[in-house]
C-alpha cells in the first residue's frame, strides 16, 4: 500500500513538474508570436547592378561623356 501512494505521489509531483517547464517555454512562444517582424524598410541590394542610386549615376556619367562640347 504505501509503495502505491508513493508512486501515485511521484506521478503527481512528475506531471507538476512537466506542466511547470512547458508552461514557460509556451509564453516564450506566445511571446515571440507577439513580437512584430521589422522588416527592411529598404531592399536588401545585392550587387551594384541593382543599386538604383548606382546606376542613376551611372546613367548620368554616360550621359556627360555623350554629350557632344558646345562652341
Amino acid at each position: 500500500m504505501l509503495f502505491l501512494i508513493a508512486f501515485v505521489g511521484a506521478a503527481i509531483i512528475a506531471l507538476v513538474l512537466w506542466k511547470a517547464m512547458n508552461s514557460g517555454g509556451a509564453e516564450f512562444r506566445q511571446q515571440q508570436r507577439r513580437r512584430p517582424v521589422a522588416g527592411p524598410s529598404r531592399p536588401l541590394v545585392s550587387g551594384p547592378d541593382d543599386d538604383p542610386d548606382f546606376l542613376r549615376q551611372l546613367d548620368e556619367k554616360v550621359r556627360k561623356r555623350d554629350d557632344p562640347p558646345r562652341g
